[in-house]
């Protein structure tokens, strides 16, 4: 169960004090990579990947559309009021239709993307999110990413340079956003690391290339497009570029060209020379860009992986029975064919007990910076913990071969204050189901609901209560009381919200309903 309190940071070994609902489930995004599974590498894995009309001969990636995405998002910031910056305003259909954001890089993006934005993590979260994944999986290096964007309810004022723009449009352009000239050159060169300029949208700028390897023309920046690298420097710099905005027949629309000569290509030579330098350069831009956001938002601390992380902690009351189900995750272990891991906890009534997760390895998961591997609680998912009702669980810890794993010695606090009950049942005769919840005797509860999520029609993830469980008169045992309400429909998850001494908790009540008994 998760308060829903967000981006609370503290001093600790860990990234930042677990729980946090919104920061676990972006650490997730970042670090729980599974290469060949849905998750967000899948769509830039190969690098080459595309997903939009055409495939990978097309001459597109998905990890250049993202790229450009999160910048044009980030472009209509400005730093004297405070507006624009990353908010996922391109989602709307008013700014997508500009001249500035011609093509359709911004829909293909958004419709791989925003499907992994949750009520936790945002839309300008998430293209933020795909924006590092798209660097950093194909050869670049690794972006400081700070979570707690806010989605736009509505388009920015028009603001992104274009390539027929003078070069004291893009100066000013860039200064509006917040970055100096050479930051400038940079930090195009950097986007122009990846992809190109296509036809169909830019007739003026690349001709129809009629090349069956490349079916929808785009004439790319640089000779490895799908891959970071400081080419797109040497190539400019030796002269063998073919980057359309710089050696474009048009020249009125060779941006590239005007920009990277602006300081007399002192910028692209030491790039050229250097692709440390480069990389270096292009991650602290990236990460600069990624965190312009409308004044008024704050941001986390960097998000580096936690060392040690619960995940999915669920409680289930079945009678005198508490189950306790979940894992944790221990990122960088050291290697250990013996290794013992142990989880420790405190009841209400006093008590320390321990468990050895023996046997218990769920899966590892290997990401560029570190491994991660899981341990579930208990012998099997499916039994978890049993526990004492009336002792329950307030604080676990962990130890790992001997060492104490605490966050600081704060613990990981859980809450067993309510729990879905096995007395819930279902009407088999008009659909509805009865949902019980058990309810500790004591705590200072406020209110008890149903969560419902929705998107709305530009995508963003909303959540609202209805529902309210009511008391039910029934006692589940000496520790808890049941509360109850009955729904129609069969939606194979439910939320459960809680109000506990003032601070918000939801729980995801993963029970299909053919799996209820009859009421």
């Amino acid at each position: 169960m998760f308060p829903l309190a967000l981006f609370a940071c503290f001093a600790t070994a860990n990234a930042y004090l677990w729980p946090n609902p919104a920061l676990d489930e972006v650490e997730s995004l970042l670090y729980e990579i599974v290469i060949d599974t849905s998750s967000l590498v899948f769509f830039v894995s190969p690098c080459d990947t595309f997903t939009g009309t055409g495939g990978t001969i097309s001459g597109r990636s998905n990890a250049a559309d993202w790229i450009r995405t999160a910048y044009h998002d980030m472009a209509t910031h400005n730093v004297t009021d405070g507006t624009g910056g990353m908010d996922a305003s391109i989602r709307f259909a008013e700014e997508q239709a500009r001249l500035e954001n011609a093509g359709d890089g911004f829909s293909n993006t958004l419709s791989v993307l925003t499907g992994f934005s949750t009520r936790y993590v945002s839309i300008a979260d998430i293209l933020a999110i795909g924006a590092v994944m798209a660097v950093e999986r194909c050869g670049g290096p690794q972006i400081p990413f700070r979570a707690g964007r806010v989605d736009a309810t509505e388009p920015n004022p028009p603001g992104v340079p274009q390539p027929q723009d003078p070069l004291q449009s893009h100066i000013a352009t860039f200064a509006r956003e917040g970055f100096t000239q050479t930051e400038m050159i940079s930090l195009v060169a950097c986007g122009h690391t990846f992809g190109g300029v296509q036809h169909d949208p830019f007739p003026n700028i690349v001709p129809e290339l009629t090349d069956p390897g490349n079916t929808q023309s785009v004439a790319h920046f640089d000779t490895t497009n799908v891959h970071f690298d400081n080419n797109v420097a040497t190539e400019y710099i030796s002269g063998t570029t073919q980057n359309p905005l710089v050696v474009g027949f048009n020249d009125t629309t060779n941006s590239d060209k005007r920009i990277f000569g602006s300081d007399g290509n002192v910028t692209m030579q030491s790039f050229a020379n250097s692709p440390d330098l480069f990389a270096s350069t292009c991650a602290a831009l990236f990460a600069r860009m990624l965190d312009t956001v409308p004044s008024g938002v704050q941001l986390s601390d960097v998000i580096n992986p936690m060392l040690v992380k619960p995940a999915t902690p669920i409680f289930t009351l079945d009678g005198d029975v508490l189950r306790f189900t979940g894992r944790v995750r221990f990122w960088n272990l050291t290697a250990n064919a013996n290794r013992v891991v142990t989880l420790l906890w405190n009841d209400h009534l006093g008590g320390a007990h321990s468990s050895t997760l023996l046997s218990s390895l769920e899966s590892s998961t290997t990401y560029p910076y570190g491994v991660a591997t899981s341990y579930i609680f208990g012998n099997s998912s499916d039994d978890g913990l049993l526990l004492d009702p009336a002792a329950g669980i307030t604080t676990m810890r962990f130890s790992v071969d001997g060492k104490l794993e605490d966050q600081g010695g704060v613990g990981f606090a859980v809450q067993d204050g309510f729990a879905f009950s096995t007395t819930s049942c279902f009407f088999d005769n008009n659909g509805t189901a009865q949902y019980d919840v058990a309810v500790r005797n004591g705590v200072n509860l406020t209110s008890l609901y149903i969560e419902t999520e929705q998107r709305d029609n530009t995508g963003h993830v909303g959540v609202t209560e209805t529902a309210n469980f009511a008391p039910s008169g029934r006692t589940a045992n000496a520790a808890y009381s049941i509360w109850t309400v009955n729904l129609s429909g069969s939606p194979f998850t439910r939320y459960v919200g809680a109000e506990i001494d003032g601070v918000k908790f939801s729980t995801a009540l993963v029970i299909p309903l053919p799996a209820l008994p009859s009421c």
